[in-house]
C-alpha cells in the first residue's frame, strides 16, 4: 500500500492520506527503530521525527521509490545518527571524569580558553569553509540543506567540511576531546 506524499488533491485528502500512512507504518517503524536503539522512548521519538519531517516537506519531497522504503531508510539513518551521538557523549563523559570535576576552576578556564581558540581557528578558515562549518555545526543543517542554501554541490559541502574539521583539529589539538564532543558529529544528508 503506497500513499502519495504531495498529492494534488485538497488539503483534507492529503491529511487523511498522511494519517493513514502514519497508522499503517508507525508500529512497524517503531519496532524497527527499537531493534537498533534498544530504547522504547528514543525509538518512538525517532519515528515521530521522521513523520514530522515528511509532513513538513510534503510539498517539495520527491520520493523515487516506495514510501515504505523511504520511511525505513529515514528511520535507519536517524537511528545511526543517534547511536553516533551516544558514542560522542560517552567519550566526553569519560574525558570529563578523567579531567576531574566539571565545576572546578581548571575546567572553567579550559572552556574559556577553548572558546577563544575556537574563535581564532574559525577566523583562520577560508570564508566558504567557515560558512559551511557554521551552518552545519551551529545551525544544525544537513549537507543537502547547506548545498541548496549556498547553491553548491553536496560534494563541495563534504569536501569543505572535511577541510574545516582537519584545520580545526590542528588548531585545537590541545582541546581535542572537548572539541570532539562539541562539534564532531557526522551528519547524513
Amino acid at each position: 500500500m503506497d500513499y502519495p506524499v504531495n498529492a494534488s488533491a485538497g488539503a483534507v485528502d492529503v491529511e487523511m492520506n498522511f494519517e493513514g500512512m502514519f497508522r499503517a507504518y508507525f508500529k512497524s517503524l517503531h519496532a524497527y527503530a527499537y531493534t537498533i536503539l534498544k530504547d522504547e522512548d528514543e525509538a518512538e521519538e525517532i519515528v515521530q521525527q521522521v513523520f514530522c519531517r515528511l509532513w513538513e516537506r510534503r510539498s517539495s519531497l520527491q520520493i523515487v521509490h516506495s514510501i515504505q522504503s523511504y520511511l525505513y531508510r529515514s528511520v535507519y539513518n536517524d537511528c545511526l545518527n543517534a547511536l553516533k551521538h551516544h558514542k560522542v557523549r560517552q567519550a566526553h563523559r569519560q574525558y570529563a571524569m578523567a579531567q576531574g570535576e566539571p565545576e572546578s576552576r581548571g575546567s572553567a578556564v579550559s572552556y574559556k580558553e577553548l572558546q577563544l581558540r575556537l574563535s581564532d581557528a574559525l577566523e583562520k578558515l577560508p570564508e566558504q569553509c567557515r560558512t559551511i562549518f557554521q551552518l552545519s555545526r551551529f545551525e544544525d543543517l544537513k549537507y543537502r540543506e547547506i548545498a541548496d542554501r549556498m547553491g553548491i554541490s553536496v560534494k563541495t559541502v563534504e569536501n569543505q567540511m572535511g577541510k574545516a574539521l582537519r584545520l580545526m583539529r590542528i588548531s585545537l589539538a590541545d582541546f581535542l576531546p572537548l572539541f570532539l564532543f562539541l562539534f564532531i558529529e557526522t551528519k547524513i544528508s
